[in-house]
């Protein structure tokens, strides 16, 4: 490939992200690191990597939302508590499957700030101003698939 061809993909970019992957996976497959479009690649990566950090940020954020909907909602318990439980259980069989020993030490620094997102939620759907301010579940409770606050 010439510098005019690394032009081009780096037009592919533009027009069609997708197919730019696709032809950037052929040049790292044929090994021709020279004529990959490296500033677009770049982008993607850290993108991939932000993207990556969000959703299991996001699961996270709905196991809290679910664990205390199902230890403080007693109005709604008996009515919602199966469903509220197979949520959790679902949220956490994605986030395990995700998680790497980065992951959780990301998800236990931020658990602040996690958990400040789901207590907002918690409160608007609930009316409930009971909640605690502090995360009361620590980020080996809300990873373990068998653990639920006693109701």
């Amino acid at each position: 490939m010439t510098a005019k061809t690394k032009i081009n993909l780096q037009d592919l970019y533009e027009i069609d992200d997708y197919l730019w992957i696709q032809e950037t996976v052929k040049l790292l497959k044929e090994k021709q690191f020279n004529e990959l479009d490296l500033e677009n690649l770049i982008e993607e990566l850290e993108d991939l990597g932000n993207e990556k950090k969000h959703r299991v940020r996001s699961l996270l954020e709905q196991i809290i939302r679910h664990l205390l909907l199902l230890e403080y909602w007693d109005s709604e318990y008996e009515r919602n508590a199966n469903h509220w439980e197979a949520e959790v259980i679902g949220f956490r069989n994605q986030l395990n499957d995700r998680m790497t020993s980065n992951f959780y030490k990301y998800l236990e620094t931020d658990l602040h700030s996690i958990y400040q997102n789901a207590l907002r939620y918690a409160k608007r759907k609930s009316k409930l101003n009971n909640l605690p301010s502090e995360c009361p579940y620590n980020i080996d409770q809300l990873l373990d698939e068998d653990w639920f606050p006693k109701q």
